[in-house]
């Protein structure tokens, strides 16, 4: 990343050796009683590949749900998830790929490094009796889970855009 990061001080410093050392960087936000936890990567973008991010997850569990997918992705070399493919996360978690609407919004500091063209694509959850969060019935932590693009399929005005700070 050398001269991207050489210019920045502060957090993004820190984020870019964080960077530097492990590949990527996760951030999180725990929430609060109107906006749900969530968190996403940072540095997939200076690899090639769109930022992952998830919602409505706790920050330990999101780290290793992202830690993993990112690791995955760049070791096995394999194409970017489609919007709609669905895979296993850690335990018995199960995840669908969701291609964020608005990236920048929601991912401001792999925005604040990489510029507001960057890519994400959401791992959405199912709940433990493996409905989604737009079925009836989904019951996740937090109550909600914002899906922050439309589902492969879906038609666009069904996608949630929160507008998080």
């Amino acid at each position: 990343m050398g001269g991207l990061c050489d210019r920045r001080g502060g957090h993004l410093r820190h984020v870019c050796e964080i960077i530097g050392v492990h590949g990527w960087a996760v951030m999180s936000f725990e929430g609060n009683g109107s906006r749900p936890p969530w968190a996403y990567t940072v540095g997939l973008t200076a690899r090639g590949r769109p930022e992952l991010v998830v919602t409505a997850m706790a920050p330990l569990p999101a780290r290793d749900v992202l830690n993993d997918v990112a690791a995955h992705l760049l070791r096995t070399g394999e194409p970017d998830l489609s919007p709609g493919e669905r895979l296993p996360g850690p335990g018995n978690l199960l995840l669908e790929a969701v291609a964020v609407a608005v990236p920048p919004v929601h991912l401001r500091t792999a925005a604040d490094l990489f510029g507001l063209e960057i890519r994400a694509t959401q791992l959405v959850h199912a709940d433990a009796r493996g409905r989604w969060p737009w079925c009836p019935g989904w019951h996740g932590p937090g109550g909600r889970q914002p899906v922050l693009g439309p589902r492969a399929g879906a038609v666009v005005a069904e996608a949630v855009v929160p507008p998080w700070p």
